[in-house]
């Protein structure tokens, strides 16, 4: 047994559902701008995946969200690259963390630290470039190394000067750092003017402020009235502190927030958060907490980063606002992933000035934990005031009349088999053509690698989904010129590009095919050590799961989702209109080198290989008469490991498996 009571396997499945669910929370929230869950429960997940990977080290992978900053841009605008990391924060969400983030600094400097707390504005963070102190450049965090350029939407923004203002010599590259946020005077403006023309409005200012800065046209972004407040500059040639950053900022003509201050020591940083905690409502502006910084910059640069994290700063955030109402019923909507999400329909109550409906349960798991029953009087909070979620039940006030509630075996959206399997808090419908889900699982299927289709990426799948043009993957391949008439932006060019890059796709066969089909639990080599064992599709849909078992590396978890995801109806006549517009569900004819160097010799492949696809290095192990494999046991021969090889070089090192990089593993070969 492990830490908390959790077995090694139990330890693995709860951080790749803790990552899953980080992922999709990120990807709403910075991609799609249609965040679900909220600030504080997204913490909570961070919080409990940053102390299981500590305290197992062997979970710990390089894509896991503990190892960046946010989400990746989306495909709508140009990438923005940042001068240098943009980084985020980590939170204190009690007193006790603040001082032993003081007592952390205190120990750096060997004497008192001085603080400057700005206060944390609920927006958008950006980074804005000044070239001989005019405005080149503007971009969102993005992952914090690379983000959207979305220089024209912030030109809108009228608190951004187009130009410094100072009469001294500015130097030729500047970055200012800040965040863009809606006043709630503009916010409540812009929805009484959505309501007036029937559209849907905004949950809060942030949804409002994050969505207007990434429109596609500039005017629309300018008709949110947005407001900005600059709190970095980059780089702080000359300067020693930040509260001299913050005065640098004001004599360049740049917004910054009229509240801050400096505090002498610890004790004046938690007098500063109380008084604004209990303050908040006075403003115009949503926050959600005080962000308190390292005054001297060079204490700053010796307490350096950990992580995806500053040492020198820290967030505090405010307790979660909370209020007592009836627990109605739990509707189950289905997310873009498959995911069932319950969600608590609620007696209208108000929480911080915002009546409130409905809230989010987050999982069957949580429902139970917390004993949550339909009828309940519950606690409902609305931390970060992004979507509510209810806290817990007040079982002093039951009747006997509550009733538990059952997370429905089949799709509520269209009547498909549910997956849950044992160890995750997610249920997930299993059929690839439920309307719910096609947009994602479109993405997907087209994604390079996948069935690698250029031109169909996040808004031209979204654009083909909402019109209705393509309701499976299937449909992808029955486009045509006059099919995609309708689509936004699409000339002849482009639709003559993007019906060649599609025609192409065709031929990229099985295991391409199985990978972009979106099974869960088949990733890239997964797909391949399927294809090659089984050959065509339907050789893979017939296979039990005992059958399935047999190839090397695929155990009942694998085999239950593959074999689950064939057992659909609807899943099979998609494949078979796959197969009726000439999609190559086969195989590639690789022949397996009998008396080859490799014979009998097991590989696995982990991390990127500077001059090989992980295709073409499998292709050249099954030539040379070895065999490819998804996980490290005691039987495999070796392991190739290229950059950010992961948990499977832990685990190779663990059993004294020999380890080869890419020259080492030509070398083998030659």
């Amino acid at each position: 047994m492990t830490r908390a009571g959790l077995r090694p396997a139990q330890v693995r499945l709860r951080a790749e559902s803790l990552r899953e669910q980080i992922e999709e929370a990120n990807y709403r929230y910075y991609v799609l701008d249609e965040p679900q869950i909220t600030d504080a429960e997204f913490d909570a997940l961070f919080r409990e995946l940053v102390e299981l990977e500590r305290a197992h080290s062997e979970v710990r992978t390089p894509d896991s969200p503990t190892q960046r900053v946010g989400a990746a841009a989306s495909e709508r605008f140009a990438p923005f690259e940042h001068a240098r990391p943009m980084l985020s924060l980590a939170n204190a969400v009690s007193p006790e963390e603040l001082r032993a983030f003081d007592e952390r600094a205190r120990k750096v400097a060997g004497a008192d630290v001085a603080y400057v707390c700005e206060l944390k504005i609920d927006g958008l963070a950006i980074a804005l470039d000044y070239r001989t102190g005019s405005l080149a450049r503007g971009g969102t965090r993005g992952d914090g190394r690379i983000g959207e350029d979305v220089t024209a939407n912030l030109r809108t923004v009228r608190t951004i000067p187009l130009r410094l203002r100072t009469t001294a010599r500015v130097p030729d590259f500047l970055e200012v750092r800040g965040e863009v946020y809606l006043r709630k005077s503009d916010f409540e403006r812009l929805n009484r003017a959505r309501e007036r023309e029937g559209l849907p409005v905004f949950a809060n200012p942030r949804n409002a402020a994050s969505g207007g800065v990434r429109q596609l046209d500039p005017a629309l972004t300018g008709q949110r009235r947005l407001s900005f407040f600059a709190y970095q500059l980059v780089p702080g040639e000359g300067l020693r502190t930040q509260w001299q950053a913050l005065r640098k900022l004001e004599t360049l003509g740049l917004p910054v927030n009229p509240n801050v201050e400096r505090a002498g020591s610890i004790d004046d940083v938690l007098q500063y958060c109380r008084q604004w905690e209990n303050r908040r409502d006075d403003l115009d502006y949503e926050i959600d907490g005080v962000v308190v910084k390292v005054d001297d910059l060079a204490l700053q640069q010796r307490l350096g980063i950990v992580a995806r994290d500053p040492r020198w700063a820290i967030a505090f955030k405010f307790k979660p606002r909370e209020a007592r109402t009836k627990l109605l019923d739990i509707a189950v909507s289905v997310g873009r992933t498959g995911t069932l999400n319950p969600n608590a329909v609620l007696s209208p109550v108000q929480i911080g000035g915002v009546t409130v409906k409905s809230a989010t349960l987050h999982n069957i798991d949580y429902i139970n934990n917390n004993d949550i029953r339909i009828g309940d009087v519950v606690l409902v909070t609305r931390a970060g005031d992004v979507i509510p979620r209810v806290v817990g039940p007040v079982t002093a006030e039951r009747t006997g009349k509550e009733r538990r509630f059952k997370m429905p075996d089949r799709c509520p959206v269209c009547g498909s088999d549910v997956d849950h399997p044992p160890g995750e808090a997610m249920s997930r419908c299993t059929n690839a053509a439920c309307p719910a889900q096609v947009y994602e699982r479109v993405r997907h299927f087209a994604s390079r690698g996948a069935m690698d289709i250029e031109g169909l990426g996040d808004v031209m799948a979204q654009q083909l989904t909402e019109l209705g043009l393509v309701r499976d993957i299937a449909d992808i391949y029955r486009l045509d010129a006059d099919t995609l008439e309708p689509v936004p932006r699409m000339g002849p060019k482009s639709v003559e590009n993007l019906l060649r890059n599609i025609e192409r796709s065709k031929r990229r066969g099985l295991a391409r095919l199985l990978y972009g089909l979106g099974i869960r639990f088949v990733g890239t080599q997964t797909a391949q050590i399927l294809a090659d064992d089984f050959g065509t599709i339907d050789d893979v849909a017939d296979a039990t799961e005992a059958e399935l078992q047999r190839s090397e590396g695929i155990g009942p978890e694998v085999a239950g989702s593959v074999a689950l995801f064939f057992k659909q109806k609807a899943n099979r006549e998609m494949i078979a209109r796959l197969k009726g517009v000439g999609v190559d569900t086969t195989a590639p004819k690789r022949v397996r080198a009998t008396g080859g160097k490799l014979e009998g010799k097991s590989f696995v492949l982990t991390g990127t290989l500077p001059n090989l696809t992980r295709d073409e290095a499998t292709g050249l192990i099954v030539a040379a008469g070895g065999k490819v494999t998804s996980s490290v046991s005691k039987k495999t021969d070796y392991v190739v490991a290229g950059d950010e090889p992961g948990s499977k070089l832990t685990k190779a090192e663990a059993l004294g498996i020999a380890i080869l990089d890419e020259d080492g593993f030509q070398r083998l070969l030659s």
